[in-house]
């Protein structure tokens, strides 16, 4: 079970795709010991790793502290971030905190497209400095792409640089229209497209070490077990079944790209909200309509419930998710 906590709403870039509009930020974020409480309720409802995201998180002053605090409770803490801040002292601060891991964001090799697509002269050029001074201070790190029409035919060079920066994993991240992202939904793979570029990840993991991993793309288990690529992973989507988000003024919701205001955790603890809300409840049963209701991968699938929610029209999240080529046993 793994939560995310957008530490905060403030970033030095301006993502096209940012699911949390961050740049400034927020008011009314939480507080050093909320953060405290929320990282014990997170404890409480049965959790073992607490990613701290943002926004930047690097640009919250507590984030060693806080980092640390969650590390001697016994949560494996983790990094996202885009990487441009990571200087070597940071990079060995953090490791001091505690931080086992970071995933850091490169959508790109070539510089200019990258740069353009995080809205920083200079993103390319901090970031893989950043990731290897995680190198040199001994943290491992994963690389995370979102893969839009114009950069995915560069994901196998992507992974390939990974490999070559010492990169524990190559992240894949496929568009779900929220926050800024509903502005560039036209720039997302197309269905057709969609499968075929989950086929070419799992060859390309044939032919490397490091993990290679569909994110937002459930659908990755069964092109997996097609192609006789052995997976960690037994579920693809996770939302409200054993991970969801919490936004940097404390509003829980289902995961990143599903936008549901679930409670507030200065309203309700945080453990309380997982173990009692009903929509939780309802994504849990995995009562899903149309083909993914009756889909032979359907309880390691599960389908996209986010992409479902926002192409069903109506905001139903257990709808049919309608990107998904399978035709399952049994379909009507």
């Amino acid at each position: 079970m793994l939560v995310s906590w957008n530490t905060t709403n403030q970033c030095n870039m301006l993502c096209d795709h940012c699911y949390r509009d961050a740049g400034m930020k927020s008011e009314h974020e939480l507080s050093t010991e909320e953060a405290r409480q929320l990282i014990i309720s997170i404890i409480r409802a049965g959790f073992k790793i607490m990613i701290f995201s943002g926004g930047e998180p690097l640009m919250r002053p507590d984030i060693y502290e806080l980092g640390a605090f969650a590390t001697q409770q016994g949560l494996r803490a983790v990094l996202g971030t885009n990487g441009s801040l990571i200087t070597p002292e940071v990079a060995v601060n953090l490791k001091k905190a505690g931080f086992m891991a970071a995933g850091v964001s490169l959508d790109s090799l070539d510089p200019q497209k990258n740069n353009g697509f995080r809205r920083l002269s200079n993103a390319y050029e901090l970031t893989v400095a950043g990731m290897k001074n995680l190198r040199a201070a001994g943290l491992p790190f994963q690389i995370h792409t979102t893969v839009m029409d114009w950069n995915v035919g560069e994901l196998e060079d992507i992974t390939d640089f990974a490999v070559e920066l010492g990169a524990m994993a190559h992240h894949v991240f496929f568009l779900v229209p929220t926050g800024r992202a509903i502005n560039i939904e036209e720039e997302s793979l197309r269905v057709a497209e969609y499968e075929k570029t989950l086929a070419r990840l799992m060859e390309k993991q044939k032919q490397v070490a490091i993990e290679i991993k569909p994110t937002c793309a459930p659908q990755f288990i069964r092109v997996a077990d097609i192609k006789g690529v052995p997976l960690r992973f037994t579920k693809g989507c996770l939302a409200g079944i054993s991970y969801c988000i919490i936004s940097p003024v404390g509003d829980v919701q289902p995961c990143a790209y599903l936008d549901i205001r679930l409670g507030n955790v200065r309203e309700k603890s945080f453990d309380k909200i997982w173990q009692e809300n009903e929509t939780l409840k309802a994504l849990r049963t995995m009562d899903y309509e149309g083909k993914c209701g009756i889909c032979d991968y359907k309880s390691r699938c599960g389908g996209c419930r986010a992409r479902a929610s926002y192409y069903s029209g109506d905001g139903n999240y257990m709808a049919e998710d309608t990107w998904c080529l399978y035709n399952p046993k049994g379909d009507i």
